[in-house]
């Protein structure tokens, strides 16, 4: 029997003991795993949740987890960096095995945890920080672990996703999608771990720590949010064939991993431009398989529920070891972060220029002498003498010569507004 003890009997919380409270005949028939869940710590156990728990397991006193002999696995789930960090590193210097949905803990503190687990032989399971119910922690680590990983292309926050489909679909402006998915639950008070790419961020320091044994990079990923994408953006780019979303990018150029999170322009016809609301979707290429997509819920209670004790179930049958928590902890294999300026890509630009003759071929002209070529061009509506919007999509340019023009266009008198650019996607 492996007893198991959950801190926080919060959204997740209650997922995760659902599952084991409901299912628990379900994965004993199919894993063998006699899982017994002996304690909850949290400090509001009077809380009406819709679940019964059985008698003497609600605690107030978290200590009756981290000391019970008894309790094998300790499972956090009550999110930021601290009391949760102490809690885990008592958890694993008391010989307990660790399940965490924390990507925020892991992405800025992991590389501390990740040495402590190792230090005292246990397990650091963390399926639930990434993509929800998409297994996508196990995939990269065991079904495509023969690969080398040439890029992964991810949605991996349902909020954004959800903000910018609904500026898709329904024609609204950030603001108002923004209230939309604060109105149904999709996005906090305070949205700014969502909407301006951290979150996404966290989630992209462990898969790419994973996939390339590289140390834990979270303060090195570029990183972008979607407040500054607008409707008449998100229109220009259904005209030119594109949907905007918020990706995590990682990608292997020689001896370089680029790590990066922005919004980015994906052809309308590409699977991942069609995964909308809160799905999240994950594209991963590799060198044997080829293109593999990941789909699902990214997030919700019984989702991310399933994926924590997806990792329970891998530690109470041995399939999950030490050395699991070699994540964080180079492998010296040579690879370096891209600097974001070195990088490659197509470019949107909407530069908001001086309804007068000439205009085109002096922005166009600034575009050529740095190295940028034009693809396609969308002119719309007149105001003579005033500003209007004219939106230029490039060829393959570099990010350090496309910063260059952008600085070079935004000074000249014809131009009015800052231009706004979105990088472009359109395959490997």
């Amino acid at each position: 029997m492996i007893n198991v003890g959950i801190i926080g009997f919060g959204t997740v919380g209650c997922g995760t003991i659902r599952i084991l409270l409901n299912n628990n005949d379900l994965i004993k028939s199919r894993t063998g795993a006699d899982v017994t869940l002996k304690k909850i710590a949290d400090l509001d156990i009077q809380k009406d949740r819709g679940i019964v728990i059985p008698n003497g397991v609600l605690t107030t006193n978290v200590n009756e987890i981290l000391d019970d002999p008894d309790i094998d696995i300790v499972v956090e789930l009550i999110g930021g960096i601290h009391p949760a960090k102490e809690f885990i590193l008592k958890a694993l210097q008391n010989g307990k095995h660790v399940v965490t949905a924390n990507k925020a803990l892991l992405a800025t503190e992991g590389q501390e945890l990740f040495q402590a687990a190792g230090k005292a032989g246990r397990a650091l399971g963390f399926e639930a920080a990434v993509a929800g119910g998409i297994p996508i922690i196990k995939t990269l680590r065991e079904g495509l672990a023969s690969n080398h990983y040439q890029s992964i292309y991810g949605i991996i926050n349902g909020t954004s996703n959800y903000i910018l489909t609904k500026m898709t679909d329904e024609g609204k402006d950030f603001k108002d999608a923004l209230s939309d998915a604060q109105s149904l639950g999709y996005a906090e008070a305070n949205p700014a771990f969502d909407i301006e790419g951290i979150d996404t961020a966290h989630k992209l320091t462990l898969i790419a720590s994973l996939c390339y044994g590289i140390p834990l990079s979270f303060n090195k990923i570029y990183v972008e949010g979607i407040t500054k994408i607008t409707a008449q953006d998100v229109q220009f780019a259904t005209e030119l064939g594109y949907k905007i979303k918020l990706l995590a990018i990682a990608r292997q150029v020689g001896k370089e991993i680029e790590l990066r999170v922005h919004p980015t322009m994906v052809p309308v016809d590409h699977l991942i431009s069609n995964v909308n609301g809160v799905f999240n979707a994950i594209r991963v290429i590799g060198d044997a398989v080829g293109e593999t997509l990941y789909y699902g819920r990214g997030a919700g209670d019984m989702p991310t529920g399933s994926a924590v004790v997806s990792d329970i179930i891998d530690i109470a049958t041995g399939k999950a070891n030490t050395s699991n928590n070699q994540i964080g902890a180079s492998t010296n294999n040579g690879y370096t972060i891209r600097d974001i300026n070195d990088i490659e890509s197509l470019y949107y630009f909407r530069f908001t220029a001086m309804d007068s003759p000439g205009v085109l071929s002096r922005i166009s002209g600034v575009l050529g002498e740095n190295g940028i070529s034009i693809s396609a061009v969308i002119q719309k509506g007149r105001k003579a003498g005033g500003s209007v919007p004219l939106v230029v999509l490039t060829h393959n340019a570099r990010e350090r010569d496309v910063m260059r023009a952008v600085n070079q266009i935004d000074s000249l008198p014809v131009v009015s507004k800052p231009t706004m650019f979105i990088r472009v996607e359109g395959g490997d």
